[in-house]
This record gives structure tokens, C-alpha cells and sequence, in this order.
């Protein structure tokens, strides 16, 4: 079956930085844009950032344009969230999701999804 496991994430001091990691399996990863979606309490999911199939594209949302950089290595099926300049407002379960085709930042496109991992940034 299809798994994506997050990992990376912790405490830091605003201004740090984090890289968090999703490792995909039971899935052709090339065939699959990868975005990461954050959720914070009592808040909606919403997009961070995606990369093509192929990783020569990527698309980030305006909160994190400058500070976070999404990549991909398709030979070990992972894909990668590198955070700087962390904020106390980009606190939040980060999750890694696996779309087939196209990127999108649409949380109800993708099809499979981690379990998540936590980022706490504090100020």
C-alpha cells in the first residue's frame, strides 16, 4: 500500500531553520507531484508549496516565497521542505501529499497523504 512518512520537524527558535523530509513508498514516485500542506489548531489545511513530477517546477505559497525551498530526489522517492527564517506563525503539522499528474495547490486533489509532522516555532 501506498505510505508517506514525514520526519524533521521540532522546536525552534524563530529565525531558525528545519528541513523536513517525506519518504514515499508503494507508489511509482515519478509518476506523482508532491506538495506540503500545513495545519494549525483550529485552522484549515492549507498548501506550502509543490513540485512537478519531474522537479523542474515548483510553486509556493505567498507566506513562505523566499524562505522555504521544496525539492525533490526522485531516486531515493523523497521529497524535501527546507525552512528558513522560521516565523511563530508557521507553526503547524506539516504533511507531505502525493498527486498523480500535475502539481496543484488544491488539498482536495491529491490522493495520498502522511501522517504528519510537527513544527513549533517559538518567539
Amino acid at each position: 500500500q501506498v505510505q508517506l512518512v514525514e520526519s524533521g520537524g521540532g522546536l525552534v527558535q524563530a529565525g531558525g531553520s528545519l528541513r523536513l523530509s517525506c519518504a514515499a513508498s508503494g507508489l511509482t514516485f515519478i509518476n506523482y507531484a508532491m506538495g506540503w500542506f500545513r495545519q494549525a489548531p483550529g485552522k484549515e489545511r492549507e498548501f506550502v508549496a509543490a513540485i512537478s513530477r519531474s522537479g523542474g517546477v515548483t510553486h509556493d505559497a505567498d507566506s513562505v516565497k523566499g524562505r522555504f525551498t521544496i525539492s525533490r530526489d526522485n531516486a531515493k522517492n523523497t521529497v524535501y521542505l527546507q525552512m528558513n527564517s522560521l516565523k511563530p506563525e508557521d507553526t503547524g503539522g506539516y504533511y507531505c501529499a502525493a498527486k498523480l499528474g500535475d502539481y496543484s495547490s488544491s488539498v482536495r486533489l491529491y490522493d495520498y497523504w502522511g501522517q504528519g509532522t510537527q513544527v513549533t516555532v517559538s518567539s
